[in-house]
C-alpha cells in the first residue's frame, strides 16, 4: 500500500491545493479517471462559452437590420463550431496532465477512487492511504426516472458540447441555467427547440422578476412549456417522442434530439464516501462545516460535491480555504460574501446577494432601485429593449444587499455591485461614483440612484 501526505479527488480545481502542496516538498496523489481540468474545462463553463460565442455572434447578425445593415447567415459550420471548442479543452487538458506526470512529487492514479476504510481507497488495482484527503470529484447530470428515458438515446450537457452535427429540432427536458445557456446556443444557430420545465418559470432560482421576464422573452423564441412534467419518452425512427402532462392537458413532442437538463448529482455514491466515514446530506453532498472539514477526521471537501454554490469560482475560493485549513493549519472560516452567478443566454442573467422573494421571506426592510437599459444611451444604441437592472438597499445602514441584472452583458456589469458589497459599502459608493458616459456601466449606478428609501 502507498502512503501520500495529501490525497486529492479529483482534477477541478481540487489541483490548486495538490500543486501548492507540491511546490512545498510534500508526497501529493491526485485521482482522477476523466481528463483533467474538472467539469469546467471540460464538460461545463469553458467549452459551453467558446460554443455559445458562435450563438452571440449569429444572433448579432440576425439583428443587423435594427442598425441599418443588410446582412444574413448563408450557412452554419457546426462541426467546426464544437470542435473548435473541443479541441482547445482538450489541449489544456492533455497540457495539465503532462504538467502532473511531470512532477515529481505528484502520481496521478487515472482511474476511478472508492474509499474502502478512513482515509483508504481503492484506486483501480492498488490501495493508497492519505494522512490527509481532499475530496473535489465534482457532479454529474442528474437523469429523472422517466418511463422510457432509460431505453433511449439521449444526450446530456457532456454530450451536447461536442455533438458534430446540428439537429433541426431538440427537446430540453428541465429550465435551469443549463438548459437556458444551451437552448441559446442551438436555437440561435437555427435549431426549433422545445423546452419542458415542472415550474412555473424558466431559471427558477434567480430573482422572481427576473425568471418571470426570462420565460417571457424565451416564450417568444422557442416553444415553453412551463408547468409541464415528462411523463414518458419513446423513439420512432430518428425521431424522438416525449409525452408532457399539464395540469390541464397533455402534448405530444417530437424532435431530433432529446437534451436531458434535469440539474447535478454529486459523486459521493461513486467514491462510496461513507466508508471513509464522510456523511452526505439528504441530497447526497457532502457535509462540511465552516472550514469544509467533513465529518472525518483530516478530510476536507470542496467544490459543487459539497453543494454549496456550484461555481467554479466559488470551487476555486474554496480551494483556497482548503489550503489554509489543511496544509497550514490556519482554522480559518469560508467568506462568501457576495458570491457571484451568471447565466450566459440571451438575455444573459448575472446577479450577486439577495433576491427579492428572499427579503421578504427573511422580513428584511429594504429599499429597491430599478432602471431599463433602453433609458440609457448605451441601451439606446444597442436597441436593448428588455434589459433592467434591479438592486437593494438596507433602509437603515444603507448598505447593498444584492442585485439582479438581465440583459446585455450583464455577466460583466455585475461586478462593480460584487466589489462594493464585498467592501461593506453603502449603496452611495455607486450612485456617488462618475460613470463614463455613455458606457453601459450607467444602468448600475442609475439603479442605485433610483432607489426610493
Amino acid at each position: 500500500m502507498q502512503s501520500f501526505d495529501l490525497i486529492v479527488i479529483g482534477a477541478g480545481s481540487g489541483l490548486n491545493v495538490s500543486s501548492a502542496v507540491a511546490e512545498i516538498g510534500m508526497k501529493v496523489a491526485v485521482v482522477e479517471k476523466g481528463p483533467m481540468g474538472g467539469t469546467c474545462l471540460n464538460r461545463g463553463c469553458i467549452p459551453s462559452k467558446i460554443i455559445i460565442h458562435s450563438a452571440d455572434v449569429a444572433e448579432t447578425i440576425k439583428k443587423s437590420k435594427l442598425f441599418g445593415i443588410n446582412a444574413r447567415i448563408s450557412s452554419i459550420d457546426f462541426k467546426k463550431i464544437t470542435n473548435r471548442a473541443s479541441n482547445i479543452v482538450d489541449k489544456d487538458a492533455n497540457e495539465i496532465e503532462k504538467a502532473i506526470i511531470k512532477d515529481k512529487n505528484t502520481t496521478l492514479f487515472k482511474v476511478e477512487a472508492k474509499f474502502i476504510a478512513e482515509r483508504t481507497l481503492k484506486v483501480g488495482k492498488e490501495t493508497i492511504k492519505g494522512n490527509k484527503i481532499i475530496i473535489a470529484a465534482g457532479t454529474r447530470p442528474s437523469i429523472p426516472p422517466i418511463e422510457g428515458l432509460n431505453k433511449v438515446d439521449f444526450i446530456t450537457s457532456d454530450e451536447a458540447l461536442r455533438l458534430r452535427k446540428q439537429p433541426k429540432s431538440m427537446t430540453i427536458l428541465g429550465g435551469g441555467y443549463i438548459a437556458a445557456e444551451l437552448a441559446h446556443f442551438y436555437g440561435a444557430l437555427g435549431t426549433k427547440i422545445n423546452i419542458v420545465q415542472r415550474g412555473k418559470y424558466l431559471i427558477p432560482n434567480e430573482d422572481g422578476e427576473i425568471s418571470r421576464k426570462f420565460t417571457e422573452i424565451f416564450r417568444e423564441k422557442y416553444n415553453v412549456l412551463t408547468e409541464f412534467s415528462a411523463t414518458e419518452v419513446s423513439k420512432k425512427g430518428n425521431k424522438f417522442i416525449v409525452v408532457a402532462e399539464g395540469k390541464k392537458s397533455n402534448k405530444k413532442i417530437i424532435s431530433d434530439a432529446l437534451l436531458v437538463a434535469a440539474g447535478r448529482i454529486p459523486n459521493t455514491d461513486v467514491l462510496d464516501v461513507k466508508k471513509g466515514n464522510v456523511e452526505t446530506n439528504e441530497k447526497g453532498f457532502v457535509k462540511t462545516n465552516d472550514y469544509l472539514e467533513t465529518t472525518a477526521k483530516n478530510i476536507w471537501a470542496l467544490g459543487d460535491i459539497v453543494g454549496k454554490f456550484l461555481f467554479k469560482h466559488s470551487a476555486n475560493l474554496e480551494a483556497q480555504y482548503v489550503y489554509n485549513n489543511a496544509i497550514l493549519n490556519k482554522k480559518i472560516k469560508v467568506d462568501y460574501t457576495a458570491m457571484p452567478h451568471a447565466i450566459f443566454s440571451s438575455p444573459q442573467i448575472a446577479g450577486v446577494g439577495l433576491k427579492e422573494q428572499d427579503l421578504k421571506q427573511r422580513k428584511i426592510k429594504y429599499a429597491i432601485g430599478r432602471y431599463n437599459y433602453i433609458d440609457s444611451g448605451m441601451g439606446l444604441a444597442l436597441q436593448d429593449n428588455e434589459g433592467f437592472v434591479k438592486i437593494f438597499a438596507d433602509k437603515k445602514t444603507r448598505k447593498i444587499l444584492g442585485c439582479h441584472i438581465l440583459g446585455t452583458d450583464a455577466s460583466t456589469l455585475i461586478h462593480e455591485v460584487i466589489v462594493a458589497m464585498k467592501a461593506d459599502l453603502r449603496i452611495d459608493a455607486i450612485s456617488d461614483a462618475v460613470h463614463v458616459h455613455p458606457a453601459l456601466s450607467e444602468v448600475v449606478q442609475r439603479a442605485a440612484r433610483n432607489i426610493e428609501w
